[in-house]
């Protein structure tokens, strides 16, 4: 009865072996790698910006950042400056906007007690600009958004 229990759930998919690539290297599951394709023709056809959240510094002064990649779509990056000067003049969070080049910025935001919740204003504000198409790595941000209370916002 368990071997039967154990070959259905690994037809539903729970159980799945892990896959390797001729090269060694561990394949994706198939949704995963759709939702890769996806994200790559994104940002070579369509208006849309990939921000990838980093903490810096996480023992005080705490520091985090927003790396930004402008899909190959944009020809004028001004939106960048001008929703981050929307953004800083209602924020809490020290924040400093940086140009690495026409296609990449990073937006660094320091220590406050607001910061996690003033990241998510701006990455919000870049959604609502951009009608939703934004690309969201959570990289090495622990924050999660279901929460009233965020932890990494007072003790993280």
């Amino acid at each position: 009865m368990q071997s039967a229990q154990g070959t259905n759930q690994q037809e539903s998919g729970k159980f799945k072996m892990i896959e390797f690539n001729p090269d060694g290297s561990i394949k994706l599951p198939e949704r995963l790698a759709k939702q890769k394709q996806e994200e790559e023709y994104k940002l070579k056809k369509e208006r849309c910006i990939l921000i990838k959240k980093e903490i810096i510094n996480s023992i005080s002064p705490k520091k985090c950042a927003l790396h930004i990649r402008l899909s190959e779509a944009f020809a004028d990056n001004s939106f960048i400056d001008a929703v981050y000067k929307y953004f800083n003049s209602s924020s809490q969070v020290p924040a400093k906007l940086i140009k690495l080049n026409d296609k990449e910025f990073d937006v660094e935001i320091g220590t406050c007690f607001s910061r996690c919740r003033d990241c998510n204003s701006l990455v919000s504000r870049f959604r609502e600009y951009l009608d939703g198409n934004v690309i969201e790595n959570k990289g090495s941000c622990p924050f999660e958004s279901r929460q009233q209370f965020c932890y990494e916002d007072y003790f993280g």
